[in-house]
């Protein structure tokens, strides 16, 4: 009977001593398990099924005309805008649901298992990767039925696919540190989208930043969001790699070195 106690400070012990091949096959378990809650949920994934087509058409047939004459001469502008848009605002759900997860005691009950104490956090950031690839389909999807034609290519379409999937799953590190921090899923979601509102709607995602007041203007062209934008537009319109790509990545690489060793830190003290 005494063999069948659990020993918290022996598994404690076992997990110190996980090998790398041990901790990976267990976040691609755990990532496995985030996608089994969006197969039982699949309103969780209204999100980035809805959000680009109800903005694509909004924008296109409000915005088009006033902008840039038509809405044929708008799509090459808006619909990158709209992936970029859609795509780093689906990263917010990381830290939510992570902390829904945490306030549910979910993460205390993997405590007691013999897997790595970093593989659900690793897990869930790893599953909204399908989250980002399906909003980036969507919105592809949807330009091309209103007439999108992307002189880059199917080929340069795929690279700013990757592209915007990359730079979002580095910003979830950010949510997914809000998430870890925050009290509530609710104060997570309200932190995010105070960061993220001013970056997105603040950028030359849908409207040309000439048209703003100079000082927007000076915001406007630093905010790595623009540069994102633009990176996709370069390929997806001209098939072509510029500075503004490379800055992207860059910029992607900063986000997961602060944001990625604070997160984990963060994480193993709470949990």
């Amino acid at each position: 009977m005494r063999d069948t106690v659990v020993n918290p400070i022996a598994n404690r012990k076992l997990k110190k001593q996980t090998s790398l091949s041990q901790t990976i096959r267990n976040s691609l378990t755990m990532a496995y398990r985030g996608l089994l809650k969006i197969r039982r949920t699949p309103e969780q994934l209204f999100d980035v099924t809805l959000q680009p087509i109800i903005f694509t058409l909004m924008f296109a047939y409000i915005f088009g005309g006033a902008i840039s004459g038509n809405i044929d001469n708008y799509l090459p502008v808006i619909i990158p805008g709209i992936l970029v848009q859609t795509v780093i605002t689906t990263s917010i759900v990381t830290g939510v649901q992570l902390r829904e997860d945490m306030d549910k005691g979910v993460f205390d009950r993997f405590k007691s298992l013999p897997i790595a104490r970093i593989a659900p956090l690793a897990g869930a950031l790893l599953a909204d990767t399908i989250r980002y690839t399906i909003a980036t389909t969507i919105t592809f999807i949807m330009g091309y039925i209103m007439g999108y034609r992307p002189d880059g290519g199917l080929e340069n379409v795929v690279v700013a696919a990757i592209l915007v999937i990359v730079c979002a799953w580095a910003i979830s590190w950010i949510f997914a540190f809000f998430g870890v921090i925050a009290r509530t899923a609710s104060s997570v979601q309200g932190i995010s989208m105070i960061v993220l509102f001013p970056l997105t709607f603040v950028s030359n995602a849908f409207v040309p930043v000439d048209t703003m007041p100079s000082w927007l203007k000076w915001f406007a062209d630093v905010n790595p969001v623009s540069h994102l934008v633009t990176a996709v537009r370069e390929l997806t319109n001209t098939g072509t790699v510029g500075s503004d790509f490379l800055f992207s990545l860059l910029g992607a690489a900063v986000v997961v070195a602060i944001f990625a060793p604070l997160t984990v830190r963060a994480y193993m003290r709470r949990t």
